[in-house]
């Protein structure tokens, strides 16, 4: 009998995707991962000239990050999966009885199936002069290039935001990046107020006004005046005022883009927004619609990345046949955890209270900067939060809000600042969801570590989405993998960051023993990708240390951390601070006078610090070069206060005075500071000297403190003081002044060698395997062989040490860094104000009228800008 002929195979149907952004590229990828993707011919139609890109970190373009880096779409994934991608050419009309579209070059695709994920536009109020030039909105990399554009034309000096949401604050922060004065007008009462209640609004205001921007709430935009050349000249507010402009951004919000809908007789929404069911589903069988551009079927529209790409995975299982045993799109955590103008937010859950019974939790700390508060309901279950100035716990209590049971811990702890996370990563349900934007839940990351073998983050990312959105997830997901992974024992890696899988003190090592110089060339060799601030500024610090070049020299600049990048602390109000090193703390009445007259000729206010120096604030990044000259030239030398280095080496008088002292501490304490300033570390070093068993210059709470006895001196090790402070051990007793010195030359090396990341001695010596013992064991009996390598870096360092500024000041290149504004050098930044205070000066606080650099503040003071 012959077997029946098998039919023939179906010709593939013809899908068209209107729109290309991150939820268009998270629908194609979602039908590609499905059994039946191969059925569908697909063709999309982007209206921008490039493939999707991230627009969550759209702002740190203006970073450097480039629009290839911002790419959402794999290199080769639309030709391996066949997909045609029309970039520029828009659908223009659809014509849903013929089943076609056609496309603002004229171009007419048929259809089988259709799915819109049109996004939204920004919404900006018609307000008269809106349209004028140096008016713009923040949605496309096209959108920056052309601020960008208008920042560094000449004559602009004020950029003012409309809208105090999400976007603006990002949009505000670009506009601060760019050395602009800048502006933030906000109809609501308070800033983010979809977000944040009125306790975090209030907070969030004043760290951001502290930043230099000026804040203004309770206020409407009535229009944009213009000068006699057409350009935006200021903005008149409701209440009356005007404020100076040369530039303004709309960011008061968006709408969906529905326009094609409603051509085409679909149905919208009252307030837009293009109707669909629970399964993505439009009133048309054969049309979709996900995204920012549809009105889910609980009545709202989504302007987040998560719900857009829940909706995503929902059409790509309709489009497959597999909506029969899919409960579809309901609804989505809205949950928020970003860093706007460096300030750290979070909103999850009910954060406004508005369930019926609801009870807060509140911890706020004006003085710090920190406000959170718990939404708990009445069965105990936490119902939602809200984090400013302090977002750690966010990874862990968000997925207890939405995990739904009632907390095993009480409340107040998760706020409080000894506990912020007390239950920590092990007490998260399976069913929380770790990952709200791809929905992955702590079960979800167990099985790719158990059962489909992944065996790093990098492949848990790849293997189920999470971290691949927002990235508010990927500090609880690596710690959640490390724990699976230790649980199966599998080696965990430790890495510094997703660009190199060696970790510091391994790249300190590559570093040293192939004698790599640059970056570039570390990463080539030894990582992959672009670099990142966790790796770059971490390279950085190791070259600085081996290499001996200058930190500010060629590719080297650009891998500073903020403070580097002008050998200068920077002041919350965005002047800076000038730290001349007095070492030991001794000063001659000449230095002092010089001191006086600097600070008093640059308007810099004076203040004794607790390790025993004179620090100087207020100065401009233009006068830094000025104020060191005359510091350089007078003797002094830089202070690193900057730096990841030694800071200070403070003392007693010891016995040269003090009738209680045993030994020279002064002229240690000297010695010492001389011979490791500049050092680089992995964190900042401090240390003291002592004359006697009083104790008074404090060594115990030191990285490395020295007590005088009768017979010699005491070296204690691994102290420090702030938030978590401990008391330093006691390495070696009773050494004479040589063996000191070449013991704490190998123990500053070997914990340069091997810390991790920000790794302060007192964490590094609790971590290490054999703690003290095995340090003193290393550096004292010599049991890994290292001595003298330890002391040939050392000795390396101190004959290779040169002062940081002195060799700015000679060099012309290095000192044309010193600008507030690349397009107008000289100038120094017209935010950055004071008032007089006690004789001296200090910031402006919100709402006070401040001057800028040169006013007359104090009497007596000349306040002049000087640039070198």
């Amino acid at each position: 009998m012959t077997p029946p002929t098998p039919p023939p195979p179906q010709p593939p149907k013809d899908l068209v995707l209107v729109g290309h952004g991150m939820v268009g590229q998270r629908f194609l990828e979602a039908l590609t991962e499905q059994p039946g993707a191969a059925g569908w011919r697909v063709t999309v139609l982007a209206e921008e000239p490039r493939p999707a890109y991230d627009r969550v970190q759209l702002t740190s373009w203006f970073s450097g990050t480039s629009a290839e880096e911002l790419s959402l779409t794999p290199d080769g994934f639309l030709a391996e999966h066949g997909i045609e991608l029309l970039l520029a050419d828009p659908a223009a009309a659809i014509d849903r009885a013929e089943r076609t579209v056609t496309t603002a070059s004229g171009r007419v695709l048929r259809y089988d199936a259709l799915v819109l994920a049109t996004g939204s536009y920004p919404f900006v109020p018609p307000v008269p002069g809106h349209q004028a030039p140096g008016c713009h909105v923040y949605r496309t990399i096209e959108d920056l290039e052309a601020i960008r554009a208008d920042a560094e034309r000449t004559g602009t000096r004020t950029g003012v935001v409309v809208g105090g949401g999400l976007l603006g604050l990002e949009a505000a922060g670009a506009l601060t990046a760019l050395g602009l004065d800048t502006h933030v007008v906000e109809f609501a009462p308070r800033l983010m107020a979809l977000q944040v209640d009125e306790g975090g609004g209030r907070l969030l205001r004043r760290k951001i006004e502290e930043l230099g921007v000026r804040v203004h709430t309770g206020a409407g935009t009535q229009a944009i005046l213009t000068g006699e050349d057409g350009w935006v000249r200021a903005m008149g507010l409701s209440d009356g005022r005007e404020l100076p402009a040369d530039l303004v951004v709309f960011s008061a919000g968006v709408r969906p883009r529905d326009q094609l809908a409603r051509e085409c007789g679909l149905p919208v929404g009252e307030r837009g927004g293009i109707v669909v069911d629970e399964h993505c589903r439009t009133a048309d069988p054969h049309v979709l619609a996900v995204g920012e551009c549809a009105l889910a079927a609980d009545g709202r529209v989504y302007g987040l990345v998560a719900p857009g790409y829940a909706m995503a995975e929902t059409a790509a299982r309709v489009l497959v046949g597999h909506s029969s045993t899919d409960s579809g799109f309901t609804g989505a955590d809205t949950s928020t955890k970003l860093k706007l103008l460096g300030v750290d937010v979070a909103s999850f859950g009910d954060a406004h209270g508005t369930t019926e019974g609801a009870l807060d939790v509140l911890y706020s700390d004006s003085r710090s900067g920190v406000y959170k508060k718990l939404v708990i309901g009445r069965d105990g279950r936490l119902l939602g939060g809200v984090l400013v100035g302090d977002t750690e716990a966010y990874g862990i209590l968000r997925p207890l809000a939405i995990g739904g049971k009632p907390l095993d811990t009480a409340p107040e702890r998760l706020v409080l600042p000894a506990g912020a996370a007390p239950a920590g990563p092990v007490a998260l349900p399976d069913e929380a969801v770790v990952c709200s934007c791809h929905h992955v839940t702590r079960a979800d990351i167990r099985a790719a570590v158990h059962q489909r073998g992944c065996g790093s983050v990098p492949e848990v990312k790849k293997c189920t989405k999470a971290g691949t959105g927002c990235g508010s997830c990927v500090r609880l997901l690596s710690t959640l993998v490390d724990e699976e992974l230790a649980a199966s024992g599998v080696s965990v890696d430790t890495g510094l960051c997703e660009h190199f899988a060696h970790g510091r003190a391994e790249l300190y090592e590559i570093v040293r023993v192939t004698g790599i110089a640059s970056f570039s060339a570390l990463i080539d060799a030894h990582g992959s990708g672009e670099g990142c601030d966790i790796c770059k500024p971490v390279v950085a610090s190791i070259l600085d240390g081996l290499a001996g070049t200058h930190v500010l020299d060629g590719e080297r600049a650009g891998l500073q951390d903020t403070n580097d990048h002008f050998l200068a602390n920077i002041q919350r109000n965005g002047s800076y601070s000038v730290v001349p090193r007095i070492p030991g703390g001794e000063i001659t009445p000449e230095g002092l006078i010089v001191i006086g007259e600097v600070a008093r000729d640059f308007g810099l206010y004076t203040k004794i610090t607790g390790g025993q120096r004179i620090d100087l604030f207020g100065a401009s990044v233009e006068q830094l070069p000025a104020v060191w000259r005359r510091l350089v030239d007078a003797g002094f030398e830089s202070g690193h206060a900057y730096g990841k280095s030694l800071r200070t080496v403070k003392s007693c008088v010891g016995e040269t005075w003090c009738r209680y002292g045993v030994q020279d501490s002064v002229g240690l304490a000297i010695e010492l500071e001389l011979r490791y300033r500049g050092l680089r570390s992995p964190h900042k070093l401090k240390s003291a000297v002592s004359g006697c068993a009083r104790e008074c210059a404090e060594a115990q709470g030191k990285d490395f403190g020295v007590i005088a006895t009768s017979t010699g001196w005491n070296l204690h090790i691994g102290g420090n003081g702030g938030m978590t402070p401990r008391h330093a051990d006691l390495l070696a007793a009773d050494l004479d002044r040589e063996t000191l010195i070449r013991t704490i030359d190998r123990f500053l090396m070997f914990y340069i060698r091997t810390a991790d990341r920000l790794e302060r001695t007192s964490v590094w010596l609790d971590r290490i395997e054999g703690g003290l013992d095995h340090v003193r064991e290393v550096v004292i009996d010599d049991s890994l062989g290292l001595c003298a390598e330890l002391d040939a870096l050392m000795e390396r360092h101190v004959g290779g040490y040169r002062d940081e500024w002195a060799a700015v000041l000679d060099d012309p290149g290095r000192l044309r860094r010193f600008a507030s504004f690349v397009n107008a050098p000289g100038t120094p930044d017209p935010a950055v104000t004071f008032v007089p205070e006690r004789g001296q000066i200090r910031p402006a606080r919100p709402g006070e009228e401040g001057h800028p650099l040169g006013a007359p503040l104090v009497a007596g003071a000349r306040l002049e800008v000087r640039t070198a």
